[in-house]
């Protein structure tokens, strides 16, 4: 299998985007569901199907009284087992990890049936990792994309064409004003799908672990710290790089034999590696969600959150400006011009933002001319005064 090809095929999950070309309608928390997660885990898939890395993912070896492909399949397709009790005395009474001579219904048994399914498991967690953003895609239906288009990215001076474009974005804001709470709601939703997702997925895979997942991270962290001669190792227990097969046949006679086959799964020492990988990057991810849900909970009830993000991230106006912008927006509202911030350039966002509010007529604190009305009636005072004054 050409696993460089295929690589690059995932590339396109985290390639950077000229902001003119796509428009940004998401954070980087959800980004890192998407497109980070979604790479890592059909990268993780694509490598353990590159039999050019391991070889043969499993090789098993009998007395050989069964052919070599034969056996070979069966133990891959049922289930290998280990002896969780024979770990220790490598070499001396113990053949490898987890093998030695058992008495079956006295020595516990730990059967290994996940391996022919680990490639599934990761592309299917690919996918869902994936469908909240399939999801806020759809619900959004471009509408950043469209009403951006035009004025999206830096831009080196001004030209009428731009200026009118943002005139226009501006009038769009202004007719759809508290018009886009149901907007919102879908992100503000998928954002919940992507924590809860990133957990669920930590349950799954401690399922399909055999509950050995959770505590998989941790007991390798400890490794270090106990006895060489005495310690085991969690990888080699969760995933083993030598077990036993037991098949079952008819001899010539019409006997019942049984074959015992010691089998090497090449493809642990690839499975241990991405497990310990993704162990830790989902406990990260799954903090860095909680804080960006939690962010998002704060900007939807605190408006004083909604000031601060304009005044600090945007650069915006004044404190009295921007409070008087934020009482006449909902959160729909803030959210669509959160993402107009991310897709504009800073000073042209400002000037939508100055314009948006001149037009919705919340002032900004700023001294203005005086109007021709406020001056007409000085013009005739000042014509009688300068009247008297020549005639004295």
């Amino acid at each position: 299998m050409a696993l460089f090809p295929m690589l690059s095929s995932v590339a396109g999950f985290i390639k950077v985007r000229y902001v003119v070309d796509k428009a940004n309608i998401d954070n980087a928390v959800f980004r890192a569901h998407y497109r980070l997660t979604t790479a890592i885990l059909f990268g993780c898939c694509i490598l353990v199907t590159a039999n050019n890395l391991i070889g043969d993912p499993i090789a098993c070896i009998t007395d050989g009284g069964i052919p070599e492909h034969v056996i070979n399949t069966f133990c891959w397709i049922t289930h290998t087992f280990t002896l969780p009790d024979k770990h220790v005395g490598v070499g001396k009474h113990v053949a490898h990890p987890g093998v030695s001579d058992y008495v079956d219904g006295a020595d516990q048994i730990r059967y290994h049936a996940y391996y022919q399914w680990v490639p599934f498991m990761l592309f299917f967690q690919g996918a869902l990792f994936y469908m909240p953003h399939w999801i806020w895609k759809n619900w959004e239906e471009g509408k950043v994309r469209m009403i951006t288009d035009g004025v999206r990215g830096a831009s080196i001076g001004q030209n009428e064409d731009r200026q009118g474009r943002q005139k226009q974005l501006v009038q769009y804001l202004i007719d759809t004003l508290h018009m886009h709470n149901v907007y919102a709601s879908g992100y503000f939703l998928c954002e919940v799908f992507n924590f809860l997702n990133v957990i669920g997925n930590m349950f799954l895979i401690d399922s399909f672990l055999g509950g050995e997942f959770f505590t998989y991270g941790i007991k390798v962290l400890e490794l270090s710290q106990e006895d060489q001669e005495n310690r085991i190792d969690p990888m080699v227990s969760v995933f083993p790089r030598v077990t036993k097969c037991t098949f079952h046949k008819f001899g010539p006679s019409g006997s019942l034999q049984t074959h015992d086959a010691l089998c090497v799964l090449a493809l642990n020492i690839l499975n241990e590696k991405i497990y310990i990988f993704l162990w830790f990057w989902f406990i990260i991810l799954a903090i860095i969600s909680g804080m960006a849900l939690a962010y998002s909970i704060a900007v939807i009830t605190l408006p004083s959150i909604r000031e601060t993000i304009l005044l600090r991230r945007f650069k915006f106006g004044t404190p009295q400006s921007v409070s008087a912008l934020i009482r006449k927006t909902q959160v729909g509202d803030f959210l669509l011009l959160h993402f107009l911030g991310q897709n504009m350039n800073m000073s042209e966002f400002n000037e939508v933002l100055d314009d948006l509010s001149s037009r919705l007529h919340l002032g900004n604190n700023l001294p203005t001319a005086p109007s021709t009305l406020e001056l007409s009636p000085m013009y005739p005072l000042d014509k009688l005064r300068l009247h008297k004054e020549t005639e004295a």
